[in-house]
């Protein structure tokens, strides 16, 4: 087994690809009906709920339509625990004032119902998002086969997550960035509601100088906060202010805990670094990768590919991000199965595809610390493969790199 098996992966072709694809959706099938299956009144057999953090967001919604301040972290704990009662059990909410015109709506409906229409309408313009990248990127495979296998799907299903959502809204706001600039900034705009995902498209816009994406994003988002200030009374952006900085205390303190988080600054407190050091370090892979993108756009037009780097490079540039976040990863490893993979490519998507079912395990269990390293690789791949293609860089490497090796076609023989 000589660096050839890993650096240009032959061993990975389509048919067992897709093998491996089966195999992973059976798997993440088999511990959904697991977990539900031995669960007992909405209970699962480690004595949590169902949906767990989906919780947070349905006693929002009742808070809100008895007029409590949601933003009060005590009254918050209160209204939980008035549902399900679990010794130091807490789930914070950390979301901005606009987000609480979902949350109110979900509300109206009881928890297990409400946490239904709550995945199956999110998990569906999620999948309808990743059926159009699969077709403009001229990949046949099923995407519902793709996504059932993705280990971040059925980690955001299980945790009942915002994350479809917001993934969605990215993906189809770099889809839709070129030909209807108005629809890719609402999208954008909308995409506010989880806003430490987002920080990285006005740099990608600004430069690029997509001026109109720019203004719909930032009337959609002056828009949506109006309506929250509008329903819920001006003070909540206060409250919600107030919350923040005891959010950052929480994640300083590791009161969320170090394992759950996919970030460099997470991974550099995980293995026992001062908080001054890890945001430190979380602050040079920020800026690390805002000068990547930076050179990969300047005096460029909006792409797919800048728009792929952007997405790839969202989960390192904020210290708050969790597993359940890389759902967005399926948009540049998409893109980037559609351009073909170059030599280590291949491992390396593949890594970023299946990493978030060992990294929260390996984390919290052996303080290992595994996703910043292949998140960072990853971004690495895309961004250079965007730089090249913005650059009208010849696709064809060197004659001992594989190029445009598509894991979707069909070889000539097994």
């Amino acid at each position: 087994m000589g660096v050839g098996f890993f650096r240009d992966a032959d061993w990975l072709g389509p048919r067992r690809a897709r093998g491996y694809l089966w195999l992973l959706a059976l798997l993440n099938l088999a511990s959904i009906v697991l977990l539900t299956g031995t669960s007992n009144g909405g209970i699962d057999r480690h004595g949590l709920l169902l949906g767990s953090d989906f919780l947070s967001f349905w006693t929002t919604g009742g808070m809100l339509q008895v007029q409590e301040n949601i933003y009060d972290p005590a009254a918050h704990f209160a209204a939980q625990q008035a549902f399900f009662v679990q010794e130091g059990a807490h789930t914070a909410f950390f979301y901005p004032p606009p987000f609480l015109l979902i949350c109110y709506l979900l509300g109206f409906l009881p928890y297990f119902p409400a946490l239904a229409v709550w995945l199956l309408a999110t998990g569906a313009v999620y999948f309808a998002t990743v059926r159009l990248w699969l077709r403009r990127s001229g990949i046949r495979w099923s995407a519902l086969l793709i996504l059932a296998a993705f280990p971040p799907v059925v980690i955001t299903v299980t945790h009942g997550q915002t994350s479809f959502l917001v993934a969605a809204l990215l993906g189809l706001g770099v889809l839709l960035a070129r030909a209807h600039p108005l629809l890719a900034g609402i999208c954008f705009g909308l995409a506010t509601i989880k806003p430490q995902l987002g920080i990285l498209i006005p740099l990608v816009l600004l430069v690029t100088g997509e001026w109109r994406v720019i203004a719909a994003a930032a009337v959609t988002a002056v828009l949506l906060g109006l309506a929250a200030t509008a329903a819920f009374d001006p003070a909540v952006w206060l409250d919600w202010i107030a919350v923040s900085e005891t959010a950052q205390a929480a994640m300083t303190g590791g009161l969320i805990g170090f394992g759950k988080m996919q970030s460099p600054f997470a991974a550099a407190m995980l293995l026992g670094a001062s908080p001054q050091f890890a945001y430190t370090v979380q602050g040079l892979v920020s800026l690390a990768v805002t000068g990547a993108l930076c050179r990969a756009a300047w005096r460029k037009s909006f792409s797919p590919a800048l728009g792929a780097a952007m997405l790839a490079g969202a989960p390192l540039a904020t210290p708050f991000v969790f597993d359940y976040d890389l759902v967005l990863l399926a948009f540049p490893l998409i893109w980037l199965t559609g351009s073909g993979f170059r030599r280590w490519e291949k491992l390396i998507a593949a890594g970023a595809f299946i990493a978030a079912a060992f990294a929260r395990p390996l984390a919290m269990s052996f303080s290992i610390p595994i996703m910043p390293l292949v998140l960072a690789a990853f971004f690495i791949v895309i961004t250079r493969r965007a730089l090249d293609e913005s650059n009208d860089r010849s696709p064809a490497p060197s004659p001992r790199i594989r190029s445009g090796a598509r894991l979707d076609a069909e070889p000539s023989s097994a």
